[in-house]
């Protein structure tokens, strides 16, 4: 069974807004690292839809973009995406693929087919998958801003407190932490 691995961009009050990162070729690299090492993507719709809209087109080479960025839509695009969403069922984007149903038992079956495992990339999503006990690792990208707004990261909140182990903290040249926390057992 592979694990369910919690991947996004935060600043330091933890605004997830993806405008807010700094998106230069370290951390394209970075994430395109990540995304490597997963067997597949996961995503809530309104991710998918925003990813949709413009890594498609960069992929295809429509849209000008650096090297780095170039690399992370092409793989990308190659990588299965699921998408969990209850208002859409149709997901034209090469190998997406929609996850109904049942969430625990649908992730759950989604981990168990992928060895390499899930890299999970949605904020809200993450707050129910979290809620549901199936979130094993989490590699958060922490950015050395403050928003001062939101979306924030479990802005809706948890039911307890998630105590978690660091495996690894990596600083990049931007300013930016990588960081990687496994749950605690």
């Amino acid at each position: 069974m592979g694990l369910l691995t919690f991947s996004i961009n935060l600043t330091l009050d933890g605004c997830v807004d993806h405008q807010e990162g700094i998106a230069d070729d370290e951390t394209h690299a970075l994430f395109t690292r990540l995304m490597d090492e997963g067997g597949a993507m996961l995503w809530g719709r309104v991710t998918y839809e925003m990813m949709e809209s413009y890594w498609p087109a960069v992929a295809r080479g429509d849209q000008e973009a650096p090297a780095a960025m170039r690399e992370w839509a092409v793989k990308l695009e190659a990588k299965p995406k699921y998408v969990v969403s209850s208002t859409r069922t149709d997901f034209p984007w090469t190998n997406s693929h929609h996850l109904a149903g049942d969430l625990r038992a649908g992730v759950q079956k989604l981990k168990d087919a992928n060895p390499a495992g899930v890299l999970l990339g949605s904020g809200k999503l993450a707050t129910e998958l979290d809620r549901l006990d199936l979130i094993d690792e989490y590699r958060l990208l922490v950015h050395p801003r403050i928003a001062g707004h939101g979306p924030t990261l479990y802005q809706d909140g948890l039911p307890g407190t998630r105590k978690l182990e660091l495996v690894s903290a990596q600083p990049l040249r931007n300013g930016a932490v990588a960081v990687h926390y496994r749950r605690a057992l």
